[in-house]
């Protein structure tokens, strides 16, 4: 089992066993939503995610004609866990340890949309779009 949290803590959350691996989208959207190269998410299935407590202060932000989401805490900003699809959440990688859970980035998404100063310099496939599309 694997504990998270926002930043002040008052959001938690438990992911029971290990993600496959983490998953860095660089498009704009992305980057402007963290103020960074992209996010990195972990994704687990619906019945291995489980909110400890704070969902009350769980806010969503919902792009205007997109079908792209976010979620934070209402007290301190960080970015939370959110819907993947119907099956999965994605995890902020961010908000598990940084240590002892062996992740490695697995992939790269949105390649093609990345910021001139981003360079991807690990060995997680890259992807021009969307994960299981072209690589580039």
């Amino acid at each position: 089992m694997i504990s998270g949290h926002c930043n002040c803590g008052s959001v938690r959350f438990e992911v029971h066993g290990t993600p496959a691996g983490v998953f860095v989208c660089h498009c704009s959207i992305c980057r402007r939503a963290t103020g960074a190269n992209g996010m990195a998410v972990v994704v687990v299935c619906n019945e291995s995610f489980k909110w400890i407590q704070g969902q009350e202060n769980i806010a969503q932000w919902a792009k205007p004609n997109s079908e792209w989401e976010t979620w934070f805490c209402r007290i301190c900003g960080s970015r939370l866990p959110g819907r993947n699809d119907a099956q999965r959440m994605f995890v902020p990688a961010g908000l598990l340890p940084g240590h002892g859970l062996g992740l490695t980035v697995k992939a790269h998404i949105w390649v093609h949309s990345r910021a001139e100063w981003d360079e991807v310099g690990d060995g997680g496939t890259r992807f021009a779009e969307r994960f299981g599309g072209s690589t580039s």
